[in-house]
């Protein structure tokens, strides 16, 4: 079982991987900078969300912090995902999200480096999630 941040006060609700399936976007285009890694838009996203594994890259107190984050978002910081990457199915699509894109994108190329198939980089980070007023947890 693996678990995700559901409220303020940090309590952890377990989230069944083992029903997510391979999930294929329309939205999808090469990223600008890692030639392998895949951007999609949040909007595809926020509409796939019970099918997708959502990783947030970001630190601790960007995830709680004034963008929130995606429901049901898994927080594996940046700078730790090598060593997490093991939490993660291989079998499944996932998505990586940060602030602006920059950073998930590397967090893709990592993955994909690491022997992930499916994995997808959301374009434009939280930021662009909130411009657009999709939800967020907080």
């Amino acid at each position: 079982m693996y678990t995700h941040d559901m409220t303020k006060k940090n309590k952890k609700m377990p989230v069944d991987l083992s029903a997510k399936k391979l999930v294929d976007f329309e939205s999808k285009e090469g990223n600008l900078h890692f030639e392998q890694v895949i951007d999609i838009e949040p909007m595809e996203l926020s509409e796939k969300l019970d099918d997708v594994i959502v990783v947030d890259v970001r630190q601790p107190d960007e995830f709680t912090g004034e963008l929130g984050h995606i429901p049901g978002a898994k927080l594996l910081v940046l700078d730790d995902l090598e060593e997490n990457l093991k939490q993660l199915p291989k079998d499944k699509t996932v998505v990586f999200v940060c602030r602006s894109g920059g950073r998930s994108a590397r967090a893709s190329h990592l993955a994909i480096e690491n022997g992930f198939t499916h994995t997808f980089n959301m374009k434009g980070g939280m930021l662009l999630w909130n411009e657009l007023h999709l939800p967020t947890e907080a």
